[in-house]
Order: C-alpha cells, then sequence, then structure tokens
C-alpha cells in the first residue's frame, strides 16, 4: 500500500494494516476498474469506505440508521503554530467514556428485562464514538433484535436524565466525568499564547453539558462558556412536546459538528484551514475532522487503533501535554 492515496496521502507501511482493500462499496454503488475507481479502502471497523480515484478520494459514510452520505476527502495539511485548536469532549477532554457505556448496558438490560446484562469486550468500537441511536441500534441488532431503537431511545433518555441531573447537583457518580491527564495546563497554556479553543461533541447538549460543568468544577476553571471561545455539540433531542434540532444522523464521522465549530463558532475561513488542528480520541471523530478539511491529532487512549484510521491522522500523541509542541510549533 505505498502508492499515493489522494487525501491520505502515501501509508506508512507499518499502518498498512489498519485498511482493508475492498472489490466494492457495501452498496454495490463502487466497484474496483469501473468509474475510474482505482481501489476502494475500508479502516478496520468499515464505518468509512474510502473510494479512491487518480486525483481524488470519495468517502462513503455508513449509518446503522439507514442514511448513508459521501464526501470527497480533502488535503489536509497543518502549519504550526496554529491559529485553533478543535477539541473532541469525551476521551479527549474528559474521560467519560466508561459512564456512557455503562447507559448504554443499562438501556440494553431493560429492554432484554436482565438486570445482570453486561456488554462484551468486541462490543466497544461500535458503542462508542459514534451517535446514540447508531450505539443503541447495534445493541438491538445484537442483543434484542425484537425490539425498536424508539424503545431503546426512550429508556435511554430516562436513564440519562435521572443520571445527569444527579451529577449537576453534585450527588451523582463521583467517576462519571473525570478531566483527562493534563487538560487545565494544556487549555491555559493554548490560552496564553492566544490560540482559540473549539469544544466538539456530538453528545447531545443534555449529555455535554454536565460533562463540561463538572469538569470545570474539579479544575475550578470557572464558567466553560467564558473559556472556550465556541462549544459545538449535536444539538437537542426529540421527544414529544419538544422541538429538536438535527443531532442524530448527521454527528462524527460526518464533517459538520467540526466544519461548524471552525467556520461558525471560530469565523475561520476555509482559506487558513492549515492553522486549525483537531483532537481526537476516537475513529469516528478522526474521520470527522478530515472530512472537514482539517489535519488531526489522535490521542492515545481511545478506539482510534482498534478503529483502523491511523493512516488519517497528522500525528498520534500519548497525552495532552505531548500534542502542544505539534501545536505551537
Amino acid at each position: 500500500m505505498s502508492e499515493h492515496i489522494p487525501g491520505i496521502g502515501i501509508i506508512d507501511p507499518e499502518l498498512s494494516g489498519d485498511f482493508i482493500d475492498l472489490d466494492t462499496t457495501s452498496d454495490g454503488a463502487w466497484r474496483v476498474g469501473r468509474q475510474s475507481v482505482r481501489r476502494i479502502l475500508t479502516p478496520l471497523d468499515r464505518k468509512v469506505e474510502f473510494v479512491v480515484f487518480d486525483t481524488e478520494t470519495l468517502a462513503c459514510v455508513k449509518s446503522a440508521m439507514g442514511h448513508s452520505a459521501m464526501y470527497w476527502l480533502p488535503n489536509a495539511e497543518f502549519d504550526a503554530p496554529a491559529e485553533a485548536v478543535l477539541m473532541d469532549l469525551d476521551g479527549t477532554s474528559v474521560h467519560s467514556e466508561a459512564f456512557w457505556v455503562w447507559i448504554i448496558e443499562q438501556v440494553t438490560a431493560r429492554l432484554l428485562g436482565d438486570a445482570s446484562f453486561s456488554l462484551e469486550a468486541d462490543d466497544e468500537p461500535h458503542v462508542s464514538g459514534h451517535s446514540v441511536s447508531e450505539h443503541l441500534q447495534y445493541c438491538i441488532d445484537k442483543y434484542c433484535p425484537d425490539m425498536t431503537v424508539e424503545e431503546a431511545r426512550r429508556l435511554y433518555f430516562e436513564i440519562t436524565t435521572r443520571e445527569l441531573r444527579a451529577v449537576l447537583e453534585n450527588r451523582g457518580r463521583a467517576d462519571a466525568f473525570v478531566p483527562s491527564p493534563g487538560l487545565k495546563e494544556f487549555l491555559l497554556e493554548l490560552k496564553g499564547r492566544g490560540v482559540r479553543i473549539g469544544l466538539v461533541t456530538s453528545g447531545l447538549y443534555e449529555k455535554a453539558w454536565p460533562e463540561i460543568v463538572s469538569a470545570f468544577r474539579t479544575l475550578g476553571m470557572g464558567d466553560p462558556l467564558e473559556f472556550y471561545d465556541a462549544i459545538i455539540s449535536a444539538g437537542f433531542a426529540i421527544r414529544p412536546g419538544q422541538a429538536g434540532t438535527l443531532g442524530e444522523l448527521e454527528p462524527k464521522p460526518h464533517p459538520w459538528l467540526y466544519a461548524e465549530t471552525a467556520r461558525v463558532g471560530l469565523g475561520i475561513e476555509p482559506a487558513r484551514r492549515a492553522r486549525v488542528v483537531g483532537m481526537e480520541d476516537s475513529g469516528a471523530g478522526v474521520v470527522s475532522i478530515r472530512l472537514a478539511g482539517f489535519a488531526a491529532i489522535g490521542v492515545a487512549g481511545g478506539n482510534i487503533r482498534s478503529s483502523g484510521v491511523r493512516p488519517l491522522l497528522h500525528t498520534e500523541c500519548s497525552s495532552l501535554a505531548d500534542a502542544l509542541p505539534v501545536i505551537l510549533g
């Protein structure tokens, strides 16, 4: 896999096993050798399929909800020092994945009527990093195919509302939302250098806000709204008697959350995107950053390696502190 892949470049031989060659896309729309298709590649988690032409690469983002989409994969250069850093919330800024996986587990247990139910180790890439509905659809397909995602969502929000209210009232699970090691020092260093910071999450607002508040409370950093230059979440859930926003069919790995944070939240025009870098610990998030046109820094601890998206990274860092020299130049 030493040939040049438009939008990706030449893949390091050590990472060649992260991508799988396909003869055709899963929907049958593209096939190698036809319509000028040179190769079709998919990472290990098979969440996106890259249709490679001579000068361009088309990314086919699959959806468990039945609404797939296609995007051209742009080149993503990064010229340090950064003008702005786009940071993921779960896993990158706050360690909360165990809490949200526990919520999905509780929902599945309720659907099954089995309080002793627990997820299996190989479920992890499918219940983190994507939308709530996709996480729930995966569990339904595997564990309780006679149930519906609508019923699962009802239970999910019932359990989530109860648990998050407890967190905001400072009486919830003590280990629910833990700031990533070195987060305070990292954020203050960026601020001190004049780097703008956007916080980006696929989580719905009612999920994301307690996480942010809890982390800033722990760090003694005051009001997150006064610190961050922009905060973009997946919006509000659709429920009876309540207007919702589009947050379930267009989250990561789609590009829109990162694109909106940079262009609308921070006012950065596409011509300056080389001075912006995104930080993620999940495969879906890395794809989202790259489809939005930005270089991506991978942060260890998530599912980047198991997802197979390392060839899409600008670099991979073991901690937030290790990323500072890359960001600041």
